[in-house]
């Protein structure tokens, strides 16, 4: 009788939601609570400001060699990787780790890349040249010789400008890009920002804005936020919404398109810069603005 008993307990299917069963999980435990990460985005977002935006400012006050600018580049590529793979931990869903790691190696090398070039192109800007105008037309770089010197000098833009960007920024926006994914909900209570991610809001989306336009990567950013755009549709048809770091994000880049806008509007007709950022995709530097306007008059 005992025997028979036991076989039939055996043979019962175990509920996955009974916490009596030893192992057993409540549904959906295996699932993170969404959060807004105010820490997180307010150290991203201070960090962007401080070793990105102030990276070239001390450039102007060396220490010695390497330059203070370098070493704030150096700090910027040993903390940005950390911060965003904490970013990843958090996300309320699993993310492919394989795409992640990739990115975030392909982000340190292209950093490193434009440590070299741009610590190599402030020392020409304290020689003179200009950021407005190309390489083969500023006046320390034209009247070189022997003249085969130009082309050294091109490839050296090419590496800083070109290359070490796309290598630091692809991979910076398909880290924020796998995140946003995993940031929708159902519930409702998870769907508003609280007041510490409004007010975070300005700071994080004018430092988009100087990243994009320094960076020279708007076609870059503008294929990120319209698959941001195509995400938040297709969630809404299965009834998902973006949760409060969703919608932080997604607010974030929306007032960058906004900021870019009235960007280029503003130095639409400038012959210069017009000249300096030729085709339809207009969009100048900040930095080469202030050398051609702002510089002199100080």
């Amino acid at each position: 009788m005992q025997a028979a008993v036991r076989k039939r307990q055996s043979n019962a299917p175990r509920s996955s939601t009974n916490p009596s069963q030893p192992g057993s999980k409540p549904e959906g435990s295996s699932m993170k609570r969404p959060q807004f990460h105010f820490d997180l985005w307010f150290y991203l977002t201070v960090q962007n400001w401080v070793l990105d935006f102030g990276r070239p400012i001390v450039m102007w006050f060396p220490l010695n060699k390497p330059s203070a600018g370098d070493y704030f580049h150096m700090a910027y590529n040993v903390i940005t990787p950390f911060l965003l793979l904490k970013l990843i931990e958090r996300s309320p869903r699993a993310l492919p780790r394989s795409a992640v790691y990739l990115s975030i190696i392909t982000f340190v090398m292209g950093a490193s890349i434009h440590l070299v070039g741009d610590s190599i192109n402030h020392r020409l800007l304290l020689s003179g040249y200009q950021l407005h105008l190309s390489v083969r037309e500023n006046p320390i770089i034209k009247d070189l010789k022997p003249a085969t010197l130009i082309d050294s000098f091109e490839l050296l833009y090419f590496y800083d400008e070109q290359l070490g960007h796309l290598m630091w920024y692809i991979p910076f926006f398909i880290i924020l890009f796998l995140y946003f994914t995993g940031c929708f909900t159902h519930v409702k209570e998870e769907k508003t920002m609280p007041l510490s991610g409004w007010l975070l809001l300005g700071p994080s989306a004018l430092y988009y804005w100087y990243l994009v336009t320094e960076g020279q990567i708007f076609q870059l950013f503008l294929l990120t936020f319209l698959a941001m755009v195509a995400t938040v549709i297709h969630q809404r048809h299965k009834g998902s919404v973006p949760d409060a770091n969703g919608l932080f994000l997604f607010v974030s880049f929306s007032v960058t398109m906004c900021l870019v806008a009235v960007w280029v509007a503003w130095l639409w007709s400038d012959p210069v810069l017009r000249k300096k950022y030729p085709g339809h995709l207009y969009v100048p530097e900040p930095w080469s603005y202030y050398t051609l306007h702002v510089k002199d008059s100080h």
